[in-house]
């Protein structure tokens, strides 16, 4: 069933590609969140998919993904335009580093990444240590010293805190899970959560998913199944990967609420791209334990 749930959602987004185009200005003009967020994410998730997931097939339909989104920056010409135009920003610098540590590089957006990074006003950028720790995670990528501390900045984040957990509301929990996705670098090395943090989401997990089944968040749903394929002898979770299951489409997507439309790209990209994510972490780390 989770290897069915990825082999759908990638059919879908191979399907919705050219959804992910960037316009003629898109470094100039366009919004970013519905430009460059959605190719960053498209690359980012593809990427861990085509290097962890068990299937040669999946993993050539990720890599091949991951490749339209490298040539949809213009082989990196178009992170150097960006960096140039708005040095402080954070948002260049990330994307970029995703396909930097896949060894594409463009030596403009290496130089100029080199150089923003020690902009004073890139800490008035960082408005939150999870923004924080992505940033580590990029510069680390990129191959850049760290401009900070990350174990510092981890101490300051939901993970590091552990609060209470019914004090979890939405926007926490995206924080909580990309907190998780920074430190194991989205995966690839989750022997990079600590055994306390590890041991605090093992016990409240199932009760975050819980609530977040019952809402129908699906987006939400599948990243914290992502978290959960991170974590050391967890529970696989099936129920949830049932019920994640039932709520995508037969075309593969899968909204990110259940309310949301379903012949909707904005609506579906991201939680079917999260969905895809989760069930390769899920193979992977079943893999790994046997």
């Amino acid at each position: 069933m989770t290897a069915l749930v990825a082999t759908r959602a990638l059919g879908w987004l191979t399907a919705h590609r050219d959804a992910f185009r960037l316009p003629a200005d898109a470094t100039t003009d366009a919004d970013r969140d519905l430009t460059w967020k959605p190719l960053g994410e498209l690359a980012q998730l593809t990427r861990r998919i085509a290097t962890l997931h068990p299937d040669p097939a999946v993993r050539a339909e990720a890599e091949a993904l991951f490749a339209f989104a490298w040539a949809e920056t213009r082989e990196g010409a178009l992170f150097a335009e960006l960096v140039h135009r708005e040095p402080h920003a954070t948002y260049p610098v990330e994307i970029y580093a995703v396909f930097a540590q896949a060894g594409l590089r463009h030596p403009d957006a290496d130089e100029l990444a080199s150089v923003s990074v020690r902009l004073r006003s890139r800490g008035v950028a960082l408005d939150t240590p999870t923004r924080t720790l992505g940033v580590l995670m990029a510069e680390r990528r990129i191959g850049l010293a760290p401009h900070a501390d990350p174990a510092a900045e981890l101490a300051r984040t939901w993970l590091g805190v552990r609060p209470e957990p019914w004090a979890l509301d939405l926007r926490t929990a995206y924080g909580l899970t990309h907190d998780v996705f920074h430190v194991t670098d989205w995966g690839a090395d989750p022997a990079a959560l600590g055994p306390e943090a590890a041991g605090y989401l093992r016990l409240w997990l199932p009760a975050w998913l819980d609530d977040r089944l019952a809402q129908g968040e699906w987006d939400l749903v599948a990243e914290l199944l992502a978290v959960g394929a991170c974590l050391p002898d967890a529970d696989p979770y099936d129920d949830a990967w049932a019920r994640l299951a039932r709520a995508q489409s037969p075309d593969g997507g899968i909204p990110e609420q259940e309310a949301f439309p379903r012949d909707s790209f904005r609506a579906c990209y991201h939680s079917t791209l999260a969905a895809a994510f989760a069930a390769t972490l899920a193979l992977f780390g079943r893999d790994r334990a046997s």
